[in-house]
Protein backbone atom coordinates (compact mmCIF):
# COMPACT_ATOMS: atom_id res chain seq x y z
CA UNK A 1 0.00 0.00 0.00
CA UNK A 2 1.53 3.73 -0.96
CA UNK A 3 1.01 6.39 1.31
CA UNK A 4 1.46 9.94 0.23
CA UNK A 5 2.71 12.90 3.01
CA UNK A 6 -0.34 14.97 4.29
CA UNK A 7 0.58 17.79 6.27
CA UNK A 8 -1.80 18.65 9.07
CA UNK A 9 -2.70 22.20 10.11
CA UNK A 10 -5.29 23.33 12.49
CA UNK A 11 -6.90 24.26 15.90
CA UNK A 12 -9.85 23.70 18.06
CA UNK A 13 -12.50 22.57 15.96
CA UNK A 14 -11.25 23.40 12.34
CA UNK A 15 -8.45 20.75 11.06
CA UNK A 16 -7.15 20.73 7.62
CA UNK A 17 -5.03 18.10 5.58
CA UNK A 18 -3.52 18.84 2.27
CA UNK A 19 -1.57 16.11 -0.15
CA UNK A 20 1.99 17.39 -0.50
CA UNK A 21 2.57 15.31 -4.18
CA UNK A 22 -1.14 16.37 -5.30
CA UNK A 23 -2.50 20.02 -5.80
CA UNK A 24 -6.33 20.59 -4.42
CA UNK A 25 -6.54 16.96 -2.61
CA UNK A 26 -7.25 18.16 0.81
CA UNK A 27 -9.75 17.03 3.50
CA UNK A 28 -11.07 18.92 6.76
CA UNK A 29 -13.24 18.03 9.84
CA UNK A 30 -13.63 19.47 13.56
CA UNK A 31 -10.53 16.93 14.77
CA UNK A 32 -7.57 16.17 13.47
CA UNK A 33 -8.58 12.53 12.83
CA UNK A 34 -11.96 13.70 11.06
CA UNK A 35 -9.35 15.72 8.55
CA UNK A 36 -7.52 12.46 7.92
CA UNK A 37 -10.61 10.18 7.03
CA UNK A 38 -11.56 13.00 4.60
CA UNK A 39 -8.75 13.21 2.67
CA UNK A 40 -8.09 10.03 2.47
CA UNK A 41 -11.50 9.38 0.86
CA UNK A 42 -10.11 12.56 -1.24
CA UNK A 43 -6.54 11.23 -2.28
CA UNK A 44 -8.74 7.70 -3.33
CA UNK A 45 -11.19 9.64 -5.25
CA UNK A 46 -8.57 11.95 -7.00
CA UNK A 47 -6.15 8.83 -7.79
CA UNK A 48 -9.28 6.93 -9.41
CA UNK A 49 -10.29 10.41 -11.79
CA UNK A 50 -6.51 10.51 -12.72
CA UNK A 51 -6.35 6.75 -13.32
CA UNK A 52 -9.39 6.84 -15.25
CA UNK A 53 -8.78 9.76 -17.35
CA UNK A 54 -5.15 7.91 -18.28
CA UNK A 55 -4.09 11.83 -16.64
CA UNK A 56 -0.18 10.97 -14.44
CA UNK A 57 -0.16 9.50 -11.04
CA UNK A 58 2.03 11.11 -8.66
CA UNK A 59 4.69 8.98 -7.04
CA UNK A 60 4.35 9.79 -3.56
CA UNK A 61 7.71 11.76 -1.83
CA UNK A 62 9.31 10.76 1.14
CA UNK A 63 8.68 13.09 4.61
CA UNK A 64 12.49 13.57 4.18
CA UNK A 65 11.38 14.66 0.52
CA UNK A 66 8.65 17.06 1.61
CA UNK A 67 10.46 18.32 4.74
CA UNK A 68 13.57 19.51 2.41
CA UNK A 69 11.31 21.26 -0.08
CA UNK A 70 10.11 23.47 2.57
CA UNK A 71 6.58 22.60 2.01
CA UNK A 72 5.73 21.83 6.30
CA UNK A 73 5.58 25.27 7.57
CA UNK A 74 5.35 26.33 11.41
CA UNK A 75 2.59 24.59 13.23
CA UNK A 76 1.95 22.05 10.52
CA UNK A 77 2.74 18.56 11.04
CA UNK A 78 3.58 15.79 8.25
CA UNK A 79 0.88 12.53 8.49
CA UNK A 80 0.88 8.97 6.18
CA UNK A 81 -2.23 9.20 4.48
CA UNK A 82 -2.90 5.47 3.02
CA UNK A 83 -4.36 5.01 -0.39
CA UNK A 84 -6.72 2.87 -0.38
CA UNK A 85 -8.28 2.19 -3.35
CA UNK A 86 -11.27 0.23 -4.73
CA UNK A 87 -10.42 -2.60 -6.98
CA UNK A 88 -13.84 -2.65 -8.67
CA UNK A 89 -14.41 -6.25 -7.45
CA UNK A 90 -14.97 -8.51 -4.16
CA UNK A 91 -13.39 -11.43 -3.16
CA UNK A 92 -13.96 -14.21 -1.16
CA UNK A 93 -12.02 -14.01 2.08
CA UNK A 94 -11.80 -16.57 5.05
CA UNK A 95 -11.57 -15.28 8.71
CA UNK A 96 -10.92 -16.73 11.90
CA UNK A 97 -12.14 -14.76 15.10
CA UNK A 98 -13.91 -15.63 18.58
CA UNK A 99 -17.42 -17.09 18.25
CA UNK A 100 -18.37 -13.69 20.52
CA UNK A 101 -17.03 -11.20 18.78
CA UNK A 102 -18.38 -12.17 15.38
CA UNK A 103 -21.89 -12.17 17.28
CA UNK A 104 -21.38 -9.14 18.02
CA UNK A 105 -20.46 -7.84 14.46
CA UNK A 106 -23.41 -9.60 13.17
CA UNK A 107 -25.46 -7.54 15.38
CA UNK A 108 -24.12 -4.43 15.42
CA UNK A 109 -24.24 -4.91 11.38
CA UNK A 110 -27.78 -5.53 11.61
CA UNK A 111 -28.68 -2.45 14.01
CA UNK A 112 -26.86 -0.37 10.93
CA UNK A 113 -28.75 -2.21 8.30
CA UNK A 114 -25.48 -3.83 6.62
CA UNK A 115 -24.04 -7.20 5.68
CA UNK A 116 -21.34 -8.83 7.68
CA UNK A 117 -18.78 -8.31 5.09
CA UNK A 118 -20.08 -4.36 4.65
CA UNK A 119 -19.49 -4.03 8.54
CA UNK A 120 -15.96 -5.31 8.89
CA UNK A 121 -15.08 -3.83 5.17
CA UNK A 122 -15.98 -0.47 7.11
CA UNK A 123 -14.22 -1.13 10.15
CA UNK A 124 -10.82 -2.04 8.40
CA UNK A 125 -11.12 1.35 6.39
CA UNK A 126 -11.37 3.11 9.73
CA UNK A 127 -8.46 0.90 11.11
CA UNK A 128 -6.26 1.71 7.76
CA UNK A 129 -6.99 5.64 8.40
CA UNK A 130 -5.32 5.22 11.98
CA UNK A 131 -2.55 3.21 11.31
Amino acid sequence: MAYYVGILDGAENNWGVRIADIDGCVGAGETPEAALADVIAALRDVIAYKRNGDHPVPAPSSVADVLARGEIGEGETAVLVPLVLDAGRSVRANLTMDAGLLEAIDDAAARGGVTRSAFIASAAREKLARV
